[in-house]
């Protein structure tokens, strides 16, 4: 088992761990969604990972669609994608990735959170380097061979397939995602869920005192209703 397995393990149960939160965030997904490729789930491909996901996290369909709906009235703002990037006390580098409307109040409210634990936010470049941007594909585990899915999905830029209770993730780079889309898609291989993530390349180990510090910060970013993922290199 590599890096991909160990730090989806440790995050599993934390993340989409609040369903309302989980609900908003997939709301924006479906906005940028939409906004970037059409309310066509047919025919674009990001919105339909995005449908893929939230019936993963219970999503009601009338919510889906209502959501389709809403991003697609021309009246609806946009939300834009801003990655923040910055250290925690102790050395601990974070990267934070929003979806914002209001660019303004989400630089303000981030830069406050770093002020108030001790922390620095940084400029663009100063930690995103330190982690590996990866997609992930969730399918059933039923009548699949994993070891023989992943020699045939090599070719198309998959890194580690693994088993876990849920079923078999398929974890690549982040440039491997349409690819690999495309090619479960044209097998008629149910994608119960798909995204991406950032693998930290390194991870520090902290005393209880130290996490301790490091999570007041962690925790006031993640209750922040712009913030999309955070992601770290504290040992968990």
């Amino acid at each position: 088992m590599g890096r991909a397995f160990e730090f989806r393990k440790a995050r599993k149960m934390k993340r989409w761990s609040a369903m309302s939160k989980a609900f908003t965030r997939i709301g924006k997904d479906i906005v940028i969604a939409v906004k970037e490729g059409g309310p066509d789930p047919d025919s674009n491909s990001r919105l339909r990972a995005v449908i893929q996901n939230a019936k993963s996290v219970n999503m009601p369909k009338d919510n889906i669609e209502r959501a389709i709906k809403r991003a697609s009235d021309k009246s609806q703002g946009d939300y834009k994608e801003v990655l923040f990037e910055g250290y925690a006390p102790h050395g601990i580098a974070i990267l934070i990735e929003t979806a914002t409307d209001n660019n303004t109040r989400t630089v303000a409210n981030v830069r406050s959170y770093f002020n108030k634990c001790n922390g620095n936010l940084g400029t663009s470049g100063s930690v995103e380097f330190m982690f590996d941007h990866t997609c992930n594909f969730r399918i059933p585990a039923e009548g699949i061979d994993p070891e023989e899915l992943e020699l045939e999905m090599i070719d198309y830029g998959a890194e580690e397939v693994f088993v876990d209770d849920d079923g078999i993730l398929i974890y690549a780079p982040f440039e491997s995602f349409g690819a690999i889309q495309k090619e479960l898609e044209k097998r008629e291989v149910e994608i119960l869920s798909s995204g991406f993530e950032r693998i930290p390349q390194v991870t520090k180990q902290l005393t209880e005192e130290q996490v301790a510090d490091v999570e007041k910060l962690l925790e006031k970013i993640e209750e922040d209703d712009d913030v999309q993922n955070v992601y770290h290199t504290m040992q968990e």
